[in-house]
């Protein structure tokens, strides 16, 4: 990540195909802006424990995927 926010935004566009949508564009900003959140909010220490959120979610702490096998 650059300090220039023009470049930044000329590259994600660039990166997209030529058929692009306003709505795809508005998507891949979304997703870099909430990744670049949830980075800082790592490096800040602002993180919930993974049984922390399956008990805010009411989730069993024993609860597992399964794999489904053909």
């Amino acid at each position: 990540m650059t300090n220039n926010l023009k470049e930044e935004a000329k590259e994600l566009i660039k990166n997209l195909p030529d058929n692009f949508t306003w709505d795809d564009l508005m998507y891949q900003i979304y997703v870099r802006q909430a990744i670049e959140s949830g980075l800082q909010d790592s490096k800040e220490g602002k993180v919930i424990s993974v049984d922390k959120v399956k008990e805010k979610l009411g989730l069993s702490l024993n609860f597992k995927i399964k794999k489904f096998e053909k």
